[in-house]
Formats: C-alpha cells, sequence, structure tokens
C-alpha cells in the first residue's frame, strides 16, 4: 500500500506541470545512447506518448551521425571533419540522406506509432520546410545553415494530431539541388525558435551541463554560460550544445534543458518533476 501511495503521490506532483503545458509545444532533439540502446529507445518513445496523451505537442528533431559513419566505412567512401563538422560532398551528402531519411526517421515513427501516436517523418525538403545556405561560403561542403523555416508544414501537422518527426537535411531551394546537411542541435533550436516552443529539450549522454568538481549545474544564464566558457568549465563538445540552447531561448523559447537520456524517462522526470534532472538554461 505504501508504494501505491507514493505512485499517487507522483502523480499529483504531475499534475500541475501538465495543466500548464496543455496544447504547447515541446521540440526534443533525439540523439545519443537513447537513440541506440534498445530499451532507451523504448522508454524514449513511453515518454513522447505520454506527453501526446496529456495533450503536449512533441516535436522530434533527431542526428545520426554514428550510423552515418558505419554506412560510410561500409561503403568505403571517406569523409573527413574540420572544426568538428562532417564535411559533406555530393558523396557523403547521398549517404547522409539515405540513413537520416530512410533508416533512422523511420524507425522513430514506427516505434511512435506502435506505442500509439500518430508519427510522420519529414526533412527540410518536404513543402520546402528548411531551406539553407552553405556554411562558410562551402569550407564544409554541403553542410548548411538555416536561412528560413515554413511553420505551417509542422503546424498542420500538429493541428492533424501528428507527432512530427524532423530529419536534419534542409533544401537548397533550387531545382536539382541536393541538399544540406544541418547540425541537429542546431536545427532543434532554430525549429523550437520559429514555432515558439514552450520548451526544447536536448538528449545527451551526461547529466547536464557540469562545473569543475563535476557538480550539475542545474540552471544557467546567457552570463553565467559565457563566464563558464571563459574559464573553461563549459568546453569541447558542450559549447555548441549550449550555444544551441542560447540561441533557441534568445528567439523566445522560455527554456532549453539538457538532460542525460542514459536515465530511463528522463524526458518525464524533467517535466513533471520540481527538481528535473539535467540543467535548464534560460534568458534570465
Amino acid at each position: 500500500m505504501k508504494k501505491k501511495i507514493e505512485q499517487a503521490k507522483l502523480l499529483l506532483e504531475a499534475l500541475p506541470y501538465i495543466k500548464k503545458y496543455k496544447d504547447q509545444i515541446f521540440v526534443i532533439k533525439y540523439g545519443g545512447s537513447a537513440q541506440i540502446n534498445p530499451e532507451l529507445k523504448d522508454r524514449f518513445a513511453q515518454d513522447v506518448i505520454l506527453l501526446y496523451m496529456v495533450g503536449i505537442k512533441p516535436v522530434i528533431v533527431h542526428g545520426g551521425g554514428k550510423k552515418i559513419n558505419e554506412l560510410l566505412d561500409k561503403l568505403e567512401i571517406k569523409s573527413e571533419f574540420v572544426d568538428g563538422l562532417r564535411v559533406t560532398t555530393k558523396e557523403v551528402m547521398e549517404v547522409v540522406e539515405m540513413v537520416l531519411c530512410g533508416n533512422i526517421n523511420k524507425e522513430i515513427i514506427n516505434l511512435l506509432n506502435m506505442h500509439g501516436a500518430k508519427a510522420l517523418g519529414l526533412t527540410g525538403k518536404d513543402g520546402k520546410f528548411m531551406t539553407a545556405h552553405a556554411k562558410a561560403n562551402g569550407k564544409y561542403g554541403l553542410v548548411g545553415e538555416i536561412d528560413d523555416i515554413n511553420n505551417s508544414v509542422v503546424e498542420n501537422l500538429l493541428n492533424e494530431k501528428f507527432i512530427p518527426v524532423v530529419a536534419p537535411i534542409a533544401s537548397g531551394g533550387e531545382l536539382g539541388h541536393p541538399g544540406f546537411n544541418i547540425n541537429a542541435d542546431l536545427a532543434a533550436s532554430k525549429i523550437a525558435g520559429s514555432l515558439k516552443a514552450r520548451k526544447i529539450i536536448f538528449m545527451t549522454d551526461i547529466k547536464g551541463v557540469l562545473d569543475k568538481d563535476k557538480n550539475l549545474l542545474s540552471t544557467l544564464t546567457k552570463q553565467e554560460i559565457e563566464d563558464y566558457k571563459a574559464d573553461g568549465t563549459i568546453h569541447g563538445g558542450m559549447i555548441p550544445k549550449v550555444d544551441a540552447c542560447l540561441e533557441a531561448v534568445e528567439a523566445g523559447v522560455p527554456k532549453a534543458h539538457i538532460i542525460d537520456g542514459r536515465i530511463e524517462h528522463s524526458i518525464l522526470l524533467e517535466v513533471f518533476t520540481s527538481d528535473g534532472i539535467g540543467t535548464v538554461i534560460k534568458n534570465k
């Protein structure tokens, strides 16, 4: 009986958040172990379905670097990284699109649909949802920077009770263009800002942003982030992650979250509990 009472308390703790976020858009960047481990995949799907069933409108944006690497190696196509970005030739772009759109996107759609949702996949090419130009004048090949997002594409899907699942491939805006490879974190950030989402959640393989003693920093502002960058606390791969968060909040998203996707039901723990489990980044 004690266990059942505890379960009831958890549900009651979640109730104010369920009321607060009903009809609000949450953009979720899905990646890391949660996208690879079969058990975590299942827990992710359950979390998204629960959001969906209580009236929240999830929009999923995914990457797929590991699977892209595997297929490039199998096909013996060389690929190099410059400044942390995959230089994307036309040949590499074909593989990127094949993996993201034809493999990973369909897998996520099937996973969500099997759990009772109506999920539908799209790329930036569909309905010219995302258009882009070459980053740094083509220094990285077909790596792109987003110019425009056509909100109506996703808004129409949400109005029809679909969960959009977005592969970060953008249209080049001209006939015959192979498209652009977009960093999934930045795509998620741009989409969240454009849609005026209530939250953006980045699923990662670490607890969140950590201080120099490896303790979790539960909340951060822009100034604090700049200070932590300056003293080296925030470094390496965490820099583009917090930059994507800042871009989203500066575009009007009230809060950005970096959470550990290796924890089962991490999304629910972050959204529906008072303490949360990750780092929250906000404007003030």
